[in-house]
């Protein structure tokens, strides 16, 4: 039987602070990353897609001059230099316009990157991106050829993956990471994995564990054992204090006696205090992966700078969160209810780090 982790004396009053600053940087509110999901649209059928998105998406992408709108209307009150616009989807290198909106973007001060699952980032095209201004980017690298491929349900996928990150590289002058969605396929060989990468030249490596909700729901498979999630975060722990390639779990949630010791971070969800989004409907939420009942207002009869100033209450004080297993958890005023991408559509939290690690 593993033994229980309990939080150290140092751990609670570097939480304690931390506590702290988050209340305070709740109320300040300053917006620093906007994520635009720009298409649904989506050149793989992942298992794990969290959307469900499909190649033919049946909602069409958002304009880019609407996206724009947007854009110009929060400029006037943020530092456009230290307010970072991300590009995601569906797939983002499905549009032929992401090179037009992100010159835009840089002309208008703001820097910006993308996520991308790589099938498309030839380098001609990352040429054309770094023209545009591209500052950073991410790519999905989900393991060896075999799960891969399988994960991503496309024989082409791994190798274009690759691709993409051997030729990030060999560019200067870019923030790049890629991000591997860990499960019970590629769990025993990530330390195998973990040496290729440092073998090619990979610098910064984010793992995350599945959270079951869209096409991932239906794929039971997906799921870490809970040997295998603490597992992971031995794992992370053990690369970090190897240190040689910057590991980080990826996914947001409160990880007990695990803070401070499997990210560059304690724990903060920072949807709708630091961080909104646009999705390809126009509605304004904290994160792309928030549910629908958490949206605060729509592009297109709302002013996003508006929506940002004077919403997002239910973001900002957590206090609403504390019911079910929360009611009556210890560790409340560390966490306040966790991510706000793991409540579901009636606010009820679906899946909580702690209470699994700790069981």
């Amino acid at each position: 039987m593993t033994e229980r982790r309990t939080l150290s004396r140092r751990q609670r009053l570097a939480l304690g602070l931390h506590r702290r600053i988050r209340h305070n940087e709740a109320k300040i509110h300053e917006l620093r990353n906007l994520f635009w999901e720009c298409t649904l649209r989506c050149n793989m059928n992942c298992r794990h897609c969290g959307s469900d998105c499909k190649q033919a998406a049946a909602v069409p992408d958002m304009p880019a001059k609407d996206f724009l709108k947007a854009i110009d209307d929060i400029t006037p009150h943020v530092d456009p230099h230290k307010t970072f616009i991300t590009f995601t989807g569906g797939e983002a290198l499905v549009r032929n316009d992401i090179e037009e909106v992100g010159l835009e973007l840089y002309r208008r001060g703001f820097p910006w990157g993308m996520v991308t699952n790589g099938f498309l980032l030839d380098e001609r095209r990352l040429d054309s991106l770094l023209e545009a201004g591209m500052h950073s980017i991410t790519v999905s690298f989900d393991g060896f050829e075999e799960d891969h491929n399988w994960i991503r349900q496309n024989d082409k996928s791994f190798e274009r993956a690759d691709r993409a990150v051997k030729l990030l590289v060999q560019t200067p002058d870019i923030v790049w990471d890629i991000v591997t969605c860990v499960n019970p396929r590629n769990y025993g060989r990530l330390e195998e994995f973990k040496e290729y990468l440092i073998s090619i030249g990979v610098r910064r490596w984010r793992l995350f564990s599945i959270f079951p909700m869209g096409r991932a729901a239906e794929n039971p498979e997906l799921q870490l054992s809970d040997v295998q999630f603490r597992g992971l975060f031995d794992f992370i722990k053990g690369v970090r204090e190897e240190g040689r390639i910057n590991a980080n779990y990826g996914c947001e949630g409160f990880l007990g006696s695990y803070e401070g010791e499997v990210r560059d971070y304690y724990f903060h969800c920072r949807a709708g205090v630091n961080v909104a989004s646009v999705l390809v409907d126009g509605s304004i939420s904290g994160c792309t992966s928030i549910r629908s009942n958490f949206h605060q207002g729509n592009i297109y009869k709302d002013n996003l700078w508006d929506v940002w100033q004077n919403r997002f209450e239910r973001y900002r004080d957590r206090g609403w969160a504390k019911k079910g297993q929360c009611a009556d958890c210890e560790l409340w005023k560390y966490c306040e209810g966790s991510g706000m991408h793991l409540y579901d559509d009636n606010e009820q939290l679906l899946f909580c780090h702690y209470h699994r690690l700790m069981d």
